[in-house]
This record gives structure tokens, C-alpha cells and sequence, in this order.
């Protein structure tokens, strides 16, 4: 498989996490996520989850079975913002390797082609979901508010990198219309 397979998003959001809907996880066939933590849920300097997430995360938890995936070690931070969401979760993960991803698919009793790796970056979420076969979604990084222009230096590279890989990073639109069925 070329690197630029690897490294290629099924679905660019576009958006930061919460504009991922029921709906588009629906039409995917898609019954588990797998969610990483910082910058995907919340900015790396905020502690908490917002509102808007919460609220979010109960109208996915009806539909896909849900584990949060951090590289992240702090137990602490991993754990509170796990147990604010009321979800199972993995730390110390090392994407782009696939054992944590490969656990959280048998623990949540799905196949991986039936579980997408949801992720704000390119050579640790979307890769470690492309090498084990999942649905691959590229978010965009959660902002802290108190920060005017934030500074994700790391993910820019990344894109860069992968764009002259040969990587698409479009947004793809999902929108769902909807139907009268008069």
C-alpha cells in the first residue's frame, strides 16, 4: 500500500468534530468510533469537555458504539475528560500503531470495517485507521477559545507533507437533505 493511501482520509470534515452527524455515520454503515482526545474533543490547553460535545456525544452514543484512543499518557486528564463523556478509553495508544485501535474494535464487539477512526491528524489517527482497515475521518483541530490564532504547527506540516504525497484533503460535503415523502 503507497504512503499516500496511508495516509488518505475516507471522509475530510471540514469541520471540527460536532459537525460530524448521525446521519453521515449512518450512511457509512459505520457502528463504533473511535475517538482521539487532544485537539479532536477538546484543545490540548483546555481541561474540560464544552456543552456543545457533551450534547454531541449522547446523540452519537444512540447510534455507534463510542472509545476514546489518546496517545496521550496523563491518566488524569485522559480519565476526566472520559468519565465527563461517560466513555471507555485507551491511553498511551502509539498511533500509528493499530494494538490500541485493534482493542477498542474487540472490545466493542465490531469488525474494523464497521468502526472509523475519527482524528484531527494525518500520521498518527488517519494512518493507524488506514494500516488496520478502518473508515478513516480527518476533523479539523479543536480551538481554545482564549487563544486568537492558534498555532497547530505540527498538523500543518503534516498536511503539507501529504498534499505533496499526493494526498486530497478537499472537504467532502455530507450534507443530508430532507425528503417529503408525499
Amino acid at each position: 500500500m503507497s504512503k499516500r493511501i496511508l495516509l488518505q482520509p475516507d471522509l475530510v470534515l471540514g469541520g471540527t468534530i460536532t459537525r460530524l452527524t448521525p446521519d453521515t455515520v449512518a450512511r457509512h454503515n459505520l457502528k463504533g468510533l473511535i475517538l482521539d482526545v487532544d485537539e479532536t474533543l477538546v484543545s490540548i490547553t483546555t481541561p474540560q469537555v464544552s456543552f456543545e460535545l457533551k450534547q454531541w456525544t449522547i446523540a452519537m452514543k444512540q447510534i455507534a458504539k463510542i472509545w476514546l484512543v489518546s496517545n496521550n499518557l496523563s491518566k488524569s486528564r485522559i480519565s476526566a475528560i472520559a468519565n465527563e463523556l461517560d466513555l471507555p478509553y485507551f491511553l498511551g495508544a502509539k498511533k500509528p500503531s493499530r494494538k490500541k485501535l485493534r482493542q477498542a474494535a474487540e472490545q466493542m464487539e465490531l469488525p474494523v470495517a464497521q468502526v472509523a477512526m475519527v482524528g484531527d491528524r494525518l500520521f498518527t489517527d488517519v494512518l493507524a485507521g488506514n494500516r488496520l482497515g478502518m473508515f478513516t475521518i480527518l476533523v479539523e483541530p479543536m480551538a481554545d477559545p482564549a487563544i486568537l490564532n492558534p498555532n497547530h504547527s505540527i498538523r500543518n506540516f503534516e498536511v503539507w507533507i501529504s498534499q505533496k504525497l499526493g494526498v486530497s484533503l478537499a472537504t467532502q460535503q455530507h450534507n443530508v437533505t430532507n425528503q417529503n415523502n408525499s
